[in-house]
C-alpha cells in the first residue's frame, strides 16, 4: 500500500502547495507512482499542475460529500507517474456538508482505500486551517509533513498543529507519524534565516529534514506556467532542492523498512 502523507500547517504562505506539487513530481521522476490529492478549496495544486478549473470535471468535493469514487476523478499529469485528484472552490462547502454525514472524519480515508494500492506515495495538500478537510487528511494519512518558513514567526501556530495531531492519534488515527519538518523560503544571505533554521533544528532535532528549500525565483514562477519546477527549469536551485528532498524521503523509507525487518 502506498504511504499517505498529509502536507499540513494551518499557517498560510509556508510552501505547502509548492511542496505538494514539486515533491510529488520529484518522486515520480525517481520512478515512484505518486497521487497528489488537492484538498484545498483554493485549488492551487490543480492549477499549478496545468489544469483549468473545469466545472464539468468531478473533483475531490464530489468524492468527499457525494458518491464519486476517487478513481473516477483522477487525472494524469504532464509528469509520468504523477496523477492528480483536482479541487476547486466548491470544496469550501464540504466543511459544512460533512457535518451532516456519518463517519465524516473518515470520508477521505475510505475513498482513498480503494486506490491507495496503485501508488507508492499519496500526498494530500491541506488548506491553511485546522478544519474538517485537514482532519480528513490527518485521519487518512500515515504521516504528516510540516513545512515551516524560515522567518520570525516560524513557530507561530505549530503547537496548535501538534495538539491537533496528538488528538487525532488519541481518537482517530493512533499510527499517525511525523514524516518530517521542512524548512522553506530559506535565504542563507540573512542572519535571520540561519538563526531560525538553527533554532528549529535545536527544538525539533531529528524531525527536521536535512534538505532545506530556498527562496528561488524559478520555483515561484513555475506554477504560473502550470508546471512543477523540474519541468520548468530542472537546473534551478529550487528544482534541485526538491530532488534532494525526494531522495531523503526515499532513504528514510528504506531505513524504516530495514528497521521493521530487523525487528520482525
Amino acid at each position: 500500500m502506498g504511504r499517505v502523507i498529509a502536507i499540513a500547517n494551518q499557517k498560510g504562505g509556508v510552501g505547502k502547495t509548492t511542496t505538494a506539487i514539486n515533491l510529488s513530481a520529484a518522486l515520480a521522476a525517481h520512478g515512484q507512482r505518486v497521487l497528489l490529492i488537492d484538498n484545498d478549496p483554493q485549488g492551487n495544486a490543480t492549477t499549478g499542475l496545468g489544469f483549468t478549473k473545469d466545472p464539468a470535471q468531478p473533483k475531490v468535493y464530489e468524492a468527499l460529500v457525494g458518491d464519486h469514487d476517487l478513481e473516477s476523478i483522477i487525472l494524469p499529469t504532464a509528469v509520468y507517474g504523477l496523477d492528480l485528484v483536482p479541487a476547486d472552490r466548491n470544496l469550501v462547502a464540504a466543511n459544512i456538508e460533512l457535518l451532516e454525514l456519518d463517519g465524516r472524519e473518515f470520508r477521505l480515508r475510505d475513498k482513498l482505500a480503494r486506490v491507495q494500492h496503485k501508488y507508492d506515495y499519496v500526498f494530500i495538500d491541506c488548506p491553511p486551517a485546522l478544519d474538517l478537510l485537514t482532519l480528513n487528511a490527518l485521519v487518512a494519512a500515515d504521516a504528516v509533513l510540516i513545512p515551516i518558513q524560515c522567518e520570525f514567526f516560524a513557530l507561530e501556530g505549530i503547537s496548535q498543529l501538534f495538539d491537533t495531531i496528538d488528538r487525532v492519534r488519541a481518537s482517530l488515527n493512533p499510527a499517525l507519524e511525523i514524516e518530517g519538518i521542512l524548512l522553506t523560503m530559506y535565504d542563507d544571505r540573512t542572519n535571520l534565516s540561519r538563526q531560525v533554521a538553527a533554532d528549529l533544528r535545536e527544538f525539533f532535532a531529528d524531525e527536521v529534514f536535512q534538505t532545506v528549500i530556498p527562496r528561488n525565483v524559478r520555483l515561484a514562477e513555475a506554477p504560473s506556467h502550470g508546471q512543477p519546477v523540474i519541468l520548468y527549469d530542472i537546473r534551478s536551485v529550487g528544482a534541485q532542492s526538491y530532488i534532494q528532498l525526494a531522495k531523503e524521503i526515499l532513504r528514510n523509507a528504506n531505513r524504516r523498512l530495514a528497521a521493521s525487518q530487523g525487528t520482525g
